[in-house]
Order: C-alpha cells, then structure tokens, then sequence
C-alpha cells in the first residue's frame, strides 16, 4: 500500500518504520522541510518529501501533528484526490494547542479536526504512547494482545485502516462514528491504558465527558511531578486514575 505521513514526532515516525518493515511504500513530510528527515529516510527506506507531496500518489494520508495546527493543513488536503483516506492521531492539549472554545463546549476532537480541514477522517492510533506502538505490538492472536479503538463514519475506511492497525501489531476495536469519537480523547478510560479488546470495549462504554475531564486534570500535575517517569509508570497512572471516579461515586 502506498502511504504518505504528515508529521515526524513520536507517533509519526514510529508509523514510518513499522510500515517500512511491513513492507509498504511511505512518503513522510514534515514542517521543516524533507532536507531535515533525510536520515530517518535512511534508515527506513521512506521518501522524503514536502507536505504538499505526501499525499499525491498514495491510498491513506495520516496526519500525526499538534492537533491546533490542523487548519493549517488545509491547503494540502484540498489537494488530495477524494478516494484518499485521511487518518488522524492528533489530541487535543490546551496547554500546547491554546484553548479551543468548539472542543470545550463538547464537540469532539475528530469533528473538530473535520470541520477545519473539510475532509472526514478516521480516528487512529490516538489512544496509546509511542513505547506501546514501538514495543508491544505482536502477532494476531497472542494473548493480551493490545488493541487500539478507531472511529469514524465510513466503514469501508475504518476496514481498511484496521488492516493496518493489524499489521503494526494490535487488535482494533471499533469505537463508532466520529460523534462518539470523545469516548478515545484523553482522559477516557481507553486512552493509553493498554488494553485487550474485551477490556477497551468496556472502557470505551465507560467514557464520561465530565468525568474524562476529571481524569484530565488528575493525570497533567500527577505526571508533572514526576522525574524520569517510565512509559509503564504512566500506564499505570492512567489505569488508576480510569477507576477514581467510579471509585469516588462521581
């Protein structure tokens, strides 16, 4: 398949080298400039390429950048031929992304995204950290396979999509339509809390929009005080803090 990456942070070059190994044809962008991504073209065999270019000539588009720069790209997707399907793995974080008024009232992250970039999307490999995607992806039908939650409106994307999630090593479980993509947003119990498919099931029917913003407003100062925090140690943070408010009856 032929996939072009928008994005070079953690998630976005972890999806370069997984796709690489499993054989695909990847074509990764960033905002510097393809001059700044040359080595990582190197090592995984990716073309590197303005992001204009990333997504001419391929079958998904996946946009792994802060999500308040999303508007941004929107003069890249008008180009993008409409049989293309768009992924996005950006959160929303107000302390990085400024606040978003739409998403504090409630509109969900994804349908935020689609309004601003005038493409629907799909929802994908949002929900975990880097070391998770990196490290802890196996064969289909190991136990305690980790699954990762999708949304969005068309089924045939989400299928095609899935199959990708099953090639970086996790099982998938669909988590509805863009409107209900809120239930994968941090602070969710199914946002990066390693989950099989039977337990993010229940985590996802579990999201509470007040709630999850309690989760929220737990996790940042917990976290921030913390030095040299392991990837495992800030799973478990998060497994903790899914459970506080039934815990706490709220």
């Amino acid at each position: 398949m032929k996939i072009g990456i928008i994005g070079t942070g953690n998630i976005g070059t972890g999806l370069v080298r997984t796709f690489t190994k499993a054989g695909h044809t990847v074509r990764v962008a960033n905002s510097r400039g393809p001059e700044t991504i040359q080595d990582l073209a190197a090592e995984t065999g990716a073309t590197a390429v303005t992001a204009a270019e990333a997504g001419q000539d391929v079958d998904v588009l996946i946009t792994s950048i802060p999500l308040g720069k999303m508007p941004d790209l929107k003069p890249v997707i008008d180009q993008i031929p409409g049989h293309v399907v768009i992924v996005d793995t950006s959160n929303y974080y107000p302390f990085r992304d400024g606040q978003i008024e739409a998403i504090e009232n409630g509109q969900p992250e994804s349908a935020w995204v689609e309004e601003h970039i005038g493409r629907p999307v799909i929802r994908a490999w949002n929900a975990l950290g880097v070391a998770t995607l990196q490290n802890k992806g196996v064969p289909e039908g190991t136990p305690g396979r980790i699954a990762i939650p999708v949304s969005g409106d068309s089924p045939e994307a989400k299928r095609l999509i899935s199959g990708l999630i099953d090639q970086t090593g996790f099982d998938v479980v669909d988590a509805g339509p863009i409107a209900e993509s809120w239930r994968m947003q941090p602070g969710s119990p199914a946002y990066c809390t390693e989950l099989t498919s039977e337990q993010l099931k229940k985590a996802l029917e579990l999201a509470d929009p007040e709630k999850d913003e309690l989760r929220r407003e737990l996790a940042l100062p917990i976290a921030a005080t913390w030095n040299d925090m392991h990837h495992d140690d800030m799973v478990g943070l998060l497994r903790a803090i899914a459970q506080l408010p039934r815990l706490l009856d709220l």
